[in-house]
This record gives C-alpha cells, structure tokens and sequence, in this order.
C-alpha cells in the first residue's frame, strides 16, 4: 500500500476549542469523540456523533487530515486517501 502524503505532511496546530467540538458547543450539541484538524487546529466530532462535525469540516474546507483528540489516543486520518497513519 502506497504512503499517504497527507500524512506525512501534517502540521500541528493548537487547538481552536479545547474544551470540545466547536460547533456542538455553539449550538449546546453533544458529541461521542473529538477529532483536530491538523492543518487548522479546528475540533469537530466524530461520525458516530449527531453533527460529524470533522467530516463536515473536511468537506467545508479539504483540510485532509485529523487526529483523535482523545486522551491516550495519537491515530491520524487521512480523508483524501482513506488512510490511517
């Protein structure tokens, strides 16, 4: 399997809200995991959250890669490509 160049060229922004995925604190959501962007700094929720604010992230913007922003947690994912690194 080929390399995923996303991955190996991310950044690492502080992040935006800290405290949770911004969008759902904005609107008094609620969230199941957060993911960073790791081009931007922006924390949106997973897919198995009501918004799936990090992919509607990625498609607002095609930043392509985030990381889990869960304690003891350092998996990255690639949109783009598909790709876990």
């Amino acid at each position: 399997m080929a390399t995923c160049e996303h991955l190996s060229e991310t950044g690492d922004p502080a992040p935006k809200t800290p405290e949770g995925c911004e969008e759902c604190l904005a609107v008094g959501g609620r969230w199941v995991h957060l993911r960073r962007c790791l081009e931007c700094g922006h924390i949106g929720c997973c897919d198995s959250s009501p918004g799936k604010h990090a992919t509607k992230h990625f498609h607002d913007t095609s930043h392509p890669v985030v990381q889990s922003y869960e304690r003891g947690e350092d998996w990255r994912w690639c949109f783009v490509d598909s790709q876990m690194g």
